[in-house]
Protein backbone atom coordinates (compact mmCIF):
# COMPACT_ATOMS: atom_id res chain seq x y z
CA UNK A 1 0.00 0.00 0.00
CA UNK A 2 2.64 2.29 0.40
CA UNK A 3 4.58 1.73 -2.53
CA UNK A 4 1.00 2.69 -4.11
CA UNK A 5 0.84 5.63 -2.15
CA UNK A 6 4.52 7.00 -3.39
CA UNK A 7 3.66 6.02 -7.20
CA UNK A 8 0.69 8.13 -7.24
CA UNK A 9 2.30 11.05 -4.81
CA UNK A 10 5.25 11.11 -7.87
CA UNK A 11 2.17 11.37 -10.63
CA UNK A 12 0.39 13.92 -8.97
CA UNK A 13 4.10 16.01 -9.11
CA UNK A 14 5.08 14.93 -13.07
CA UNK A 15 1.76 15.72 -14.50
CA UNK A 16 1.24 19.50 -13.49
CA UNK A 17 4.23 19.85 -14.01
CA UNK A 18 4.56 18.31 -17.78
CA UNK A 19 1.35 20.08 -18.28
CA UNK A 20 2.51 23.64 -16.27
CA UNK A 21 5.98 23.36 -19.07
CA UNK A 22 3.90 23.09 -21.96
CA UNK A 23 1.81 26.02 -21.26
CA UNK A 24 5.56 28.33 -20.56
CA UNK A 25 6.76 26.54 -23.88
CA UNK A 26 3.29 28.13 -25.76
CA UNK A 27 3.52 31.26 -23.99
CA UNK A 28 6.82 31.50 -25.73
CA UNK A 29 5.57 30.60 -29.20
CA UNK A 30 2.78 33.18 -28.56
CA UNK A 31 5.31 35.86 -28.11
CA UNK A 32 7.60 35.36 -30.98
CA UNK A 33 4.46 34.67 -32.93
CA UNK A 34 3.32 38.19 -32.16
CA UNK A 35 6.71 39.38 -34.06
CA UNK A 36 5.92 37.43 -37.02
CA UNK A 37 2.55 38.12 -37.54
CA UNK A 38 3.39 42.51 -36.77
CA UNK A 39 5.84 41.92 -39.68
CA UNK A 40 2.85 40.16 -41.58
CA UNK A 41 0.76 43.83 -41.35
CA UNK A 42 -1.44 42.57 -38.41
CA UNK A 43 -1.94 45.52 -36.00
CA UNK A 44 -1.25 45.06 -32.19
CA UNK A 45 -4.94 45.83 -31.72
CA UNK A 46 -5.63 43.19 -34.01
CA UNK A 47 -3.33 40.36 -32.76
CA UNK A 48 -4.32 41.45 -29.07
CA UNK A 49 -8.43 41.10 -29.61
CA UNK A 50 -7.49 37.43 -31.50
CA UNK A 51 -5.09 35.95 -29.77
CA UNK A 52 -5.56 36.89 -26.56
CA UNK A 53 -7.52 33.65 -25.10
CA UNK A 54 -5.40 31.52 -27.43
CA UNK A 55 -4.61 28.55 -25.46
CA UNK A 56 -2.64 25.19 -25.93
CA UNK A 57 -5.28 22.45 -26.64
CA UNK A 58 -3.79 18.79 -26.03
CA UNK A 59 -7.02 17.20 -27.49
CA UNK A 60 -5.83 18.81 -31.12
CA UNK A 61 -2.88 17.24 -31.20
CA UNK A 62 -4.69 13.54 -30.17
CA UNK A 63 -6.49 14.35 -33.08
CA UNK A 64 -3.57 14.95 -35.23
CA UNK A 65 -1.58 11.96 -33.90
CA UNK A 66 -4.56 9.68 -34.22
CA UNK A 67 -4.31 7.93 -37.13
CA UNK A 68 -6.07 4.06 -36.88
CA UNK A 69 -4.08 1.43 -38.75
CA UNK A 70 -7.55 0.33 -40.97
CA UNK A 71 -10.74 2.17 -41.60
CA UNK A 72 -14.35 0.52 -42.54
CA UNK A 73 -14.71 -0.74 -46.18
CA UNK A 74 -15.73 1.21 -49.13
CA UNK A 75 -19.16 -0.08 -49.75
CA UNK A 76 -19.87 0.70 -45.57
CA UNK A 77 -18.67 4.24 -45.98
CA UNK A 78 -20.56 5.57 -48.51
CA UNK A 79 -23.63 3.56 -47.46
CA UNK A 80 -23.02 5.51 -44.06
CA UNK A 81 -22.80 8.96 -45.50
CA UNK A 82 -25.55 8.35 -48.05
CA UNK A 83 -28.48 6.96 -46.12
CA UNK A 84 -32.03 7.70 -46.86
CA UNK A 85 -32.12 9.83 -43.54
CA UNK A 86 -29.48 11.84 -45.40
CA UNK A 87 -30.80 12.20 -48.68
CA UNK A 88 -34.78 13.53 -46.46
CA UNK A 89 -32.56 15.46 -44.70
CA UNK A 90 -31.17 17.41 -48.00
CA UNK A 91 -34.06 17.46 -49.56
CA UNK A 92 -35.95 19.48 -47.01
CA UNK A 93 -33.08 22.00 -46.73
CA UNK A 94 -33.77 22.26 -50.66
CA UNK A 95 -37.36 23.19 -50.46
CA UNK A 96 -36.72 25.70 -47.35
CA UNK A 97 -33.47 27.50 -49.15
CA UNK A 98 -34.86 26.70 -52.55
CA UNK A 99 -34.50 30.26 -54.26
CA UNK A 100 -31.14 30.68 -53.02
CA UNK A 101 -29.41 27.29 -54.03
CA UNK A 102 -31.03 28.05 -57.72
CA UNK A 103 -30.00 31.06 -57.82
CA UNK A 104 -26.01 30.02 -57.34
CA UNK A 105 -26.03 26.65 -59.42
CA UNK A 106 -27.14 29.10 -62.46
CA UNK A 107 -24.50 31.50 -61.25
CA UNK A 108 -21.86 29.50 -61.00
CA UNK A 109 -23.00 26.50 -62.88
CA UNK A 110 -22.59 23.86 -60.02
CA UNK A 111 -25.47 21.68 -59.99
CA UNK A 112 -27.45 21.99 -56.66
CA UNK A 113 -27.29 18.35 -55.80
CA UNK A 114 -23.91 18.50 -55.68
CA UNK A 115 -23.69 21.33 -53.35
CA UNK A 116 -26.24 19.83 -51.36
CA UNK A 117 -24.11 16.24 -51.30
CA UNK A 118 -21.05 18.48 -50.38
CA UNK A 119 -22.91 19.68 -46.74
CA UNK A 120 -24.40 16.64 -46.39
CA UNK A 121 -21.12 14.91 -46.05
CA UNK A 122 -19.10 17.89 -44.04
CA UNK A 123 -21.06 19.16 -41.97
CA UNK A 124 -24.35 17.27 -42.26
CA UNK A 125 -26.58 20.13 -43.97
CA UNK A 126 -24.76 22.77 -41.16
CA UNK A 127 -26.02 20.97 -38.14
CA UNK A 128 -22.33 19.72 -37.29
CA UNK A 129 -20.07 22.65 -38.02
CA UNK A 130 -17.50 21.62 -34.75
CA UNK A 131 -17.21 23.46 -31.58
CA UNK A 132 -13.51 23.68 -31.41
CA UNK A 133 -12.02 27.35 -30.77
CA UNK A 134 -10.24 27.58 -34.53
CA UNK A 135 -7.97 30.61 -32.91
CA UNK A 136 -6.42 27.78 -30.42
CA UNK A 137 -6.24 25.10 -32.39
CA UNK A 138 -4.35 26.74 -35.25
CA UNK A 139 -2.20 28.28 -32.48
CA UNK A 140 -1.66 24.46 -30.60
CA UNK A 141 -0.88 22.76 -34.49
CA UNK A 142 1.50 26.15 -35.49
CA UNK A 143 3.01 26.01 -31.84
CA UNK A 144 3.49 21.82 -32.52
CA UNK A 145 6.21 21.15 -34.95
CA UNK A 146 4.77 18.05 -37.16
CA UNK A 147 3.00 20.59 -39.14
CA UNK A 148 4.18 23.94 -37.86
CA UNK A 149 4.63 25.96 -41.50
CA UNK A 150 1.36 25.03 -42.55
CA UNK A 151 -0.74 26.26 -39.94
CA UNK A 152 1.27 29.26 -39.11
CA UNK A 153 0.52 30.24 -42.09
CA UNK A 154 -3.07 28.83 -41.88
CA UNK A 155 -3.22 31.42 -38.52
CA UNK A 156 -1.78 34.76 -40.09
CA UNK A 157 -4.11 34.17 -43.01
CA UNK A 158 -7.05 34.21 -40.36
CA UNK A 159 -5.44 37.04 -38.67
CA UNK A 160 -5.18 38.70 -42.37
CA UNK A 161 -8.98 38.12 -42.86
CA UNK A 162 -10.15 39.90 -39.30
CA UNK A 163 -7.66 42.59 -40.15
CA UNK A 164 -8.96 43.86 -43.22
CA UNK A 165 -12.80 43.28 -41.56
CA UNK A 166 -13.95 40.43 -43.39
CA UNK A 167 -14.99 38.09 -40.83
CA UNK A 168 -15.64 38.29 -37.55
CA UNK A 169 -13.39 36.33 -35.30
CA UNK A 170 -16.30 35.85 -32.80
CA UNK A 171 -17.79 33.52 -34.83
CA UNK A 172 -14.56 31.22 -35.29
CA UNK A 173 -15.88 27.51 -34.20
CA UNK A 174 -15.45 24.84 -35.65
CA UNK A 175 -13.50 21.80 -36.18
CA UNK A 176 -10.12 20.89 -34.48
CA UNK A 177 -7.92 21.39 -37.92
CA UNK A 178 -9.33 25.03 -37.99
CA UNK A 179 -11.94 24.34 -41.21
CA UNK A 180 -15.07 26.62 -40.47
CA UNK A 181 -18.37 26.85 -41.59
CA UNK A 182 -20.90 24.87 -43.35
CA UNK A 183 -18.93 23.09 -45.91
CA UNK A 184 -15.26 23.66 -43.46
CA UNK A 185 -13.28 26.20 -45.48
CA UNK A 186 -9.47 26.42 -43.89
CA UNK A 187 -8.27 29.95 -43.29
CA UNK A 188 -6.54 30.28 -47.33
CA UNK A 189 -10.16 28.63 -48.75
CA UNK A 190 -11.89 31.72 -47.46
CA UNK A 191 -9.34 34.23 -48.34
CA UNK A 192 -9.11 32.63 -51.73
CA UNK A 193 -12.81 31.88 -52.88
CA UNK A 194 -15.39 32.89 -50.42
CA UNK A 195 -17.90 35.32 -51.25
CA UNK A 196 -19.93 38.15 -49.15
CA UNK A 197 -22.95 36.90 -51.08
CA UNK A 198 -25.50 38.81 -49.72
CA UNK A 199 -23.42 42.18 -49.21
CA UNK A 200 -23.52 42.76 -45.50
CA UNK A 201 -20.04 43.44 -45.00
CA UNK A 202 -18.72 40.12 -43.77
CA UNK A 203 -18.56 36.43 -45.01
CA UNK A 204 -20.05 34.30 -42.58
CA UNK A 205 -19.69 30.85 -43.37
CA UNK A 206 -22.50 29.48 -41.23
CA UNK A 207 -24.91 31.83 -43.58
CA UNK A 208 -26.51 29.55 -46.12
CA UNK A 209 -26.47 32.56 -48.63
CA UNK A 210 -22.61 33.51 -48.54
CA UNK A 211 -22.07 29.18 -47.69
CA UNK A 212 -23.39 27.88 -50.87
CA UNK A 213 -22.22 31.06 -53.02
CA UNK A 214 -18.65 30.45 -51.67
CA UNK A 215 -18.81 27.06 -52.31
CA UNK A 216 -19.72 27.07 -55.83
CA UNK A 217 -17.11 30.06 -56.51
CA UNK A 218 -14.50 27.64 -55.18
CA UNK A 219 -15.73 24.40 -56.92
CA UNK A 220 -16.20 26.68 -60.48
CA UNK A 221 -12.48 28.73 -59.74
CA UNK A 222 -10.97 24.70 -59.57
CA UNK A 223 -13.05 23.57 -62.61
CA UNK A 224 -15.81 21.22 -62.20
CA UNK A 225 -17.58 20.89 -65.26
CA UNK A 226 -21.35 20.67 -64.62
CA UNK A 227 -23.16 17.23 -65.47
CA UNK A 228 -19.74 15.76 -66.57
CA UNK A 229 -18.89 12.30 -64.52
CA UNK A 230 -17.58 11.74 -61.42
CA UNK A 231 -17.20 7.89 -61.35
CA UNK A 232 -18.13 4.63 -62.70
CA UNK A 233 -17.71 1.03 -61.11
CA UNK A 234 -16.56 -1.59 -62.52
CA UNK A 235 -15.53 -5.06 -62.52
CA UNK A 236 -11.71 -6.00 -63.15
CA UNK A 237 -10.22 -9.14 -64.77
CA UNK A 238 -6.63 -10.35 -63.56
CA UNK A 239 -4.91 -9.35 -66.63
CA UNK A 240 -4.94 -5.59 -64.96
CA UNK A 241 -1.39 -4.23 -64.08
CA UNK A 242 -0.77 -3.41 -61.08
CA UNK A 243 0.53 -0.08 -61.65
CA UNK A 244 -2.64 1.10 -63.03
CA UNK A 245 -4.41 0.66 -59.54
CA UNK A 246 -4.51 3.37 -57.60
CA UNK A 247 -4.83 3.54 -53.85
CA UNK A 248 -3.71 6.76 -52.55
CA UNK A 249 -5.73 10.03 -53.35
CA UNK A 250 -2.40 12.25 -53.57
CA UNK A 251 -1.94 11.77 -57.34
CA UNK A 252 -3.63 9.26 -59.66
CA UNK A 253 -1.42 8.01 -61.81
CA UNK A 254 -0.95 6.33 -65.10
CA UNK A 255 -4.24 7.86 -66.50
CA UNK A 256 -5.42 6.27 -69.97
CA UNK A 257 -8.44 6.56 -72.59
CA UNK A 258 -11.13 3.94 -71.72
CA UNK A 259 -10.95 2.55 -74.72
CA UNK A 260 -7.61 1.72 -73.37
CA UNK A 261 -8.79 0.15 -70.43
CA UNK A 262 -11.48 -2.01 -71.85
CA UNK A 263 -9.25 -5.17 -72.53
CA UNK A 264 -8.92 -5.20 -68.34
CA UNK A 265 -12.60 -4.42 -67.65
CA UNK A 266 -15.30 -6.78 -67.60
CA UNK A 267 -18.06 -4.21 -67.57
CA UNK A 268 -19.67 -2.50 -70.20
CA UNK A 269 -18.41 1.10 -71.22
CA UNK A 270 -20.04 2.14 -74.07
CA UNK A 271 -21.69 4.68 -72.95
CA UNK A 272 -18.76 6.78 -72.12
CA UNK A 273 -16.80 8.53 -74.84
CA UNK A 274 -14.11 5.82 -75.51
CA UNK A 275 -11.48 9.08 -76.07
CA UNK A 276 -11.80 10.34 -71.99
CA UNK A 277 -8.47 9.70 -70.36
CA UNK A 278 -9.56 8.40 -66.87
CA UNK A 279 -7.74 6.72 -63.88
CA UNK A 280 -8.62 3.33 -62.08
CA UNK A 281 -8.77 3.40 -58.28
CA UNK A 282 -8.78 0.72 -55.69
CA UNK A 283 -10.13 2.61 -52.46
CA UNK A 284 -9.83 -0.61 -49.77
CA UNK A 285 -6.15 -0.89 -50.56
CA UNK A 286 -4.07 0.17 -47.84
CA UNK A 287 -7.46 1.11 -45.65
CA UNK A 288 -8.89 -2.19 -45.34
CA UNK A 289 -7.54 -5.13 -43.71
CA UNK A 290 -7.04 -8.39 -45.82
CA UNK A 291 -8.78 -6.36 -49.07
CA UNK A 292 -9.54 -7.63 -52.33
CA UNK A 293 -7.03 -6.32 -54.41
CA UNK A 294 -9.18 -6.36 -57.57
CA UNK A 295 -12.29 -5.43 -55.64
CA UNK A 296 -14.20 -2.73 -55.70
CA UNK A 297 -12.76 -0.65 -58.58
CA UNK A 298 -13.84 1.88 -59.77
CA UNK A 299 -12.89 4.34 -63.03
CA UNK A 300 -12.78 7.81 -61.76
CA UNK A 301 -12.84 11.26 -64.15
CA UNK A 302 -11.94 14.66 -64.16
CA UNK A 303 -14.35 15.86 -61.62
CA UNK A 304 -13.60 13.03 -59.64
CA UNK A 305 -10.39 15.10 -59.12
CA UNK A 306 -11.93 18.27 -58.44
CA UNK A 307 -13.01 16.34 -55.48
CA UNK A 308 -9.91 15.53 -54.54
CA UNK A 309 -8.70 18.60 -54.11
CA UNK A 310 -11.28 20.28 -51.92
CA UNK A 311 -10.44 16.83 -49.76
CA UNK A 312 -7.56 13.89 -50.39
CA UNK A 313 -9.61 10.57 -49.53
CA UNK A 314 -10.85 8.61 -51.95
CA UNK A 315 -13.85 7.40 -50.21
CA UNK A 316 -14.51 11.18 -49.73
CA UNK A 317 -14.96 11.87 -53.17
CA UNK A 318 -17.22 8.50 -54.30
CA UNK A 319 -19.23 9.38 -51.17
CA UNK A 320 -20.02 13.00 -52.13
CA UNK A 321 -20.55 11.50 -55.98
CA UNK A 322 -23.04 9.24 -54.61
CA UNK A 323 -25.30 11.10 -52.54
CA UNK A 324 -25.28 13.61 -55.57
CA UNK A 325 -26.45 11.11 -57.70
CA UNK A 326 -29.17 10.03 -55.05
CA UNK A 327 -30.22 13.61 -54.27
CA UNK A 328 -30.40 14.14 -58.13
CA UNK A 329 -33.01 10.85 -58.52
CA UNK A 330 -35.37 12.68 -55.93
CA UNK A 331 -35.74 16.34 -57.28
Amino acid sequence: MKKINIFIIIIFFLIPKSFAQENIEFNTWKNNFKKIALKNNISEKTFNMVMSNARFLPKVIEYDRYQPEFYEDTKTYISKRTSKKKIIKGLNYYSKNINLINNVEKKFEIEKEFLLALMGIETNFGTYVGKMDIISSLSTLSFDKRRSEFFTNELLTILKLVESNKIDYQTLYGSWAGAFGFFQFMPTTIKNYAIDYNDDKYIDLKNSEDAFASAANYLSKIGWKKNSPCFYKIKLNEKIPAKYLNSSARKLKNKKKINYFQKFIDSDLSSFNKNLKVAIITPDKDIVENPDILNPAYIVFDNYEIILQWNRSLRFALAVCTLKDEIRNEL
